[in-house]
């Protein structure tokens, strides 16, 4: 109903923002992690969704598009309600989240309060190929560096790896051996760490 809101922020705290657009205010329920982006901000744009329940309709913002995104993907999942799904938004930034749903990381996602093992098990089982078809919107941070890296990424990605994993191996084995020349041997070992 509501694609986003932009006005001025009248009131913010890490769990939510009242945003004034042409003197009607709205009360929106955020993320820390949306609150660490707009916290010394006095106006902005929030993508937001509203939750429609037979008690309540709440309304829901978010700084990017990549977290609305996996916000509503989150509360797809049975057991996954609104405030489970902001806590972990809160704790991880939606790309984190991506990954380790990708990467049936059970141990991160159990260490959010509220996701016990089973819950972070149907995570995985139920998010991760679904995650695959917002990764374009999640905004992961491009590869700052050369034209080697860019290149491996790229052949990474056309090998069928997803961006997110492609990133996140290159990165470590950047980070673990200065050493790499070449092309070949950046792409060999990201296919090692995958």
């Amino acid at each position: 109903m509501y694609a986003y809101l932009q006005g001025k922020f009248s009131l913010k705290n890490p769990a939510q923002v009242y945003i004034d657009v042409n003197g009607v205010g709205y009360e929106v329920n955020i993320s820390l992690n949306t609150y660490t982006h707009i916290q010394n901000s006095e106006s902005g744009k929030l993508y937001t969704y509203l939750q429609v329940k037979e008690d309540a309709h709440t309304l829901y913002g978010f700084f990017d598009r990549g977290e609305k995104e996996m916000f509503i993907l989150l509360i797809s999942v049975s057991g996954i309600g609104a405030a489970t799904a902001r806590m972990m938004l809160s704790h991880l930034k939606p790309d984190e989240v991506s990954t380790a749903i990708q990467s049936g990381n059970i141990k991160l996602l159990e260490s959010i309060k509220g996701i016990g093992k089973k819950t972070a098990e149907r995570l995985v089982l139920e998010l991760r190929d679904k995650v695959n078809k917002i990764e374009s919107i999640l905004q992961v941070a491009p590869l700052a560096g050369n034209r080697i890296q860019n290149d491996a990424l790229n052949a990474l990605v056309a090998l069928g790896i997803t961006r997110v994993q492609a990133e996140t191996a290159v990165k470590k084995i950047l980070l673990s051996d200065t050493d790499i020349i070449t092309l070949e041997e950046l792409i060999k070992k990201a296919l090692k760490a995958i």
